[in-house]
């Protein structure tokens, strides 16, 4: 309590120096230090900004916390790219800390993902779980503020720990503040209220400003956890000493009598009076308080003069590195069966499954009772168990964030989100938790997850089930998008995407899954063998010109993805030798060495999408086309996508109206051939 409280001090009085932004845990010492003390290196942990304590109980030294504060290149957790108390760790000594974001209340859903991920390895007996000397099972813990618990996202988590009963313990640390918005504003009842609501979820009160109580609170949680196997919030009172941030200064908003009201509860003066009511001599309380101080003016000082990151390294760790770079396997067996893309998908999820103990699906109505609404989980649960394939609620936000834990814990987990249109509210987690965590992490924690969206327009499917959303999640940097246009590709893709230890969304047109689009025939292929697998970002030529065309400057390149691809063979058909398709495969990672050298060869360009073009990534990519290629261009890089409109209309005379087509793409090729 005095080295936080001291570094809280020494922060304050250097804040020339401590000028990025901060929070320290003064007031909420004792629960913090009560919990960590606790914890052991086989439990998981997720602290949040101001559990500066608990990270000091755990075992960090305080020039480790300082180097984060000050952004220095030695920073442990994140090499001067996160905040303060912003922790990750695989250290084999301290409890496991995946990657922690400032979104607060957010990181309850990966947490329970970690709880989730834990139960599962227990159930099989895997490898991956790590135990205590004496086979004691871990524990997950999830430190949250009473502000945050309001979230919706915290509700679906609560949700699924008590359906499921996870082994988890829901931390709330409860000042009264929100930033400047008190509990009576913000919230009809307190989070041990709120619990109750939640069938199944244990729960409990403490002062936990009182050390002693604290201690033997969370002894108690984590105790029932570890044995019992169940979830459980406990609610600790706090009081809020310091600022809400060194940005946002408490004098701003609270008021004298509240500071002082807080004041009353500092837990550093009760523990004190404590040890000396129970004969601990006051030179020896001296003695720790003057050696906190001297240790942290050391470590302040070397940490101020530690070494910056190196502007170099500010690329480092977006991703981590695949094992899949080379497209592998029998792509076309000999004696092979055509399969529709819906069936390549769903043998390829069943090889990864018989081969990997670790690797679960789940997702809304893909259970054993229906299989998917599009059969793209057929007979899955009836062959693996309802604890590795089974449903969930309509809760797309846990279905992304939980990855993000359960890969931390070693499961590999494969969810689907049912339409493409209903991805927003999990965007939430996709951009806080998922895109950030390898990057900020340092390369501790990339999140191995392989999300499926069916996705695109098809025959009446109406303005919230057949929406295109690749250019949203492609401004989201730190995720692989792959969208395959037959079934071959997308069993060598889906399998790549899964061994790939980086997060994967594989966008896959429902209008393609079976054929029965007129045209699409060429989406069924000869079924690859169980070893093939197709490297992310390498597009592939489907239909070449005649070399003689491309000679004499007849021809252009359709550089296209998903249902497009067939709406350029079918307008390529009134153009014989005069087109070439490229179908991209995967959108980011993008292959612009194929795409800028055909493009180079031909001179012109058509780009074809199903999206609405304006501010999209077909837009963004003619650029990139033009500045790469634009000595070699003969005409401006045509485009066709939908009309920019807000959704795609339920009448399907409205729908083919906005959509491209054969036709529109015959009469652009017409008239890019002519320019």
């Amino acid at each position: 309590m005095c080295q936080a409280g001291h570094m809280a001090a020494t922060y304050e009085a250097n804040r020339p120096i401590c000028k990025y932004v901060h929070s320290t845990s003064r007031g909420h010492e004792a629960i913090q230090i009560a919990t960590g003390m606790q914890l052991r290196p086989w439990d998981f942990v997720s602290p949040y900004y101001r559990d500066e304590s608990m990270l000091l109980a755990m075992g960090f030294e305080p020039y480790e916390l300082m180097l984060q504060l000050l952004a220095k290149a030695d920073d442990p957790f994140s090499g001067g790219r996160s905040y303060y108390s912003h922790p990750s760790s695989r250290r084999t000594d301290k409890p496991q800390i995946p990657h922690q974001s400032s979104a607060t209340g957010m990181q309850v859903i990966p947490t329970t993902g970690m709880a989730q991920g834990v139960q599962y390895l227990e159930t099989i007996g895997s490898d991956l779980l790590k135990t205590g000397p004496d086979g004691e099972l871990p524990v997950v813990v999830c430190s949250l503020g009473d502000g945050s618990v309001t979230e919706g996202e915290v509700s679906e988590a609560l949700q699924f720990a008590v359906l499921k009963q996870l082994p988890v313990i829901y931390l709330v640390q409860d000042n009264d503040w929100g930033i400047s918005v008190t509990a009576a504003e913000a919230r009809a009842m307190d989070a041990y209220e709120y619990a109750a609501g939640f069938k199944g979820l244990e729960r409990m009160q403490v002062d936990g400003s009182d050390f002693t109580a604290s201690y033997a609170a969370m002894e108690t949680a984590i105790g029932y956890v570890r044995q019992e196997r169940k979830p459980i919030l406990v609610q600790a009172k706090v009081p809020l000493l310091g600022h809400h941030t060194s940005g946002v200064r408490k004098e701003w908003y609270r008021t004298p009598e509240d500071l002082e009201k807080h004041a009353a509860n500092d837990p550093v003066p009760q523990l004190r009076a404590l040890l000396l009511k129970h004969g601990v001599a006051e030179t020896d309380l001296q003695i720790i308080e003057r050696t906190a101080i001297e240790d942290i003016e050391a470590a302040f000082a070397a940490a101020v003069n530690a070494a910056e990151p190196a502007p170099e390294t500010v690329k480092e760790h977006v991703f981590a590195p695949t094992a899949v770079t080379q497209e592998a396997g029998t792509r076309t067996p000999a004696n092979g069966n055509k399969v529709v893309m819906v069936d390549a998908a769903l043998h390829a999820v069943e090889e990864i499954m018989q081969q990997y103990p670790e690797a679960i699906f789940f997702g809304q109505d893909v259970g054993k009772r229906l299989g998917g609404v599009f059969r793209e989980a057929a007979t899955l649960g009836d062959k693996f168990g309802d604890h590795r394939v089974y449903n969930t609620a309509i809760q797309e936000a846990y279905i992304i964030g939980s990855t993000a834990g359960l890969s931390a814990t070693g499961v590999k987990p494969i969810v689907e989100v049912q339409f493409a249109d209903y991805i927003y509210p999990g965007f939430n987690q996709l951009v806080t938790e998922i895109s950030k965590s390898c990057y900020l992490s340092r390369g501790k924690y990339p999140v191995q997850t392989l999300i499926r969206v069916p996705i695109g327009a098809y025959g009446g499917g109406g303005p919230y089930h057949s929406g295109s959303v690749e250019s949203t999640l492609l401004s989201i940097k730190g995720i692989k998008v792959v969208y395959p246009s037959n079934a071959a590709d997308m069993k060598g893709l889906l399998k790549a995407a899964f061994l790939d230890p980086n997060p994967v969304v594989m966008l896959e047109h429902k209008g393609l899954y079976w054929s029965k689009v007129p045209g699409t025939q060429d989406a069924m292929t000869i079924e690859p063998a169980a070893d093939y697998v197709l490297p992310l970002g390498k597009a592939n030529v489907v239909l070449q010109a005649h070399p003689k065309d491309v000679q004499q400057g007849n021809s252009l390149c359709i550089i296209t993805y998903g249902m497009g691809v067939y709406w350029a063979k079918a307008a390529a058909r009134a153009f014989p030798g005069n087109v070439e398709i490229v179908d991209l495969r995967t959108l980011f990672p993008l292959d612009e060495e194929l795409v800028f050298n055909t493009v180079k060869r031909h001179g012109k360009c058509l780009l074809l999408t199903e999206e609405q073009l304006n501010n999209s990534f077909t837009q963004a990519l003619a650029g990139r086309i033009q500045k790469a290629c634009f000595k070699e261009l003969d005409a401006p890089v045509y485009m066709l996508g939908a009309l920019d409109l807000p959704a795609v209309a339920l009448n399907m005379g409205l729908e083919v109206a906005m959509l491209p087509n054969a036709t529109k793409v015959e009469a652009m090729i017409k008239e890019l051939l002519s320019y």
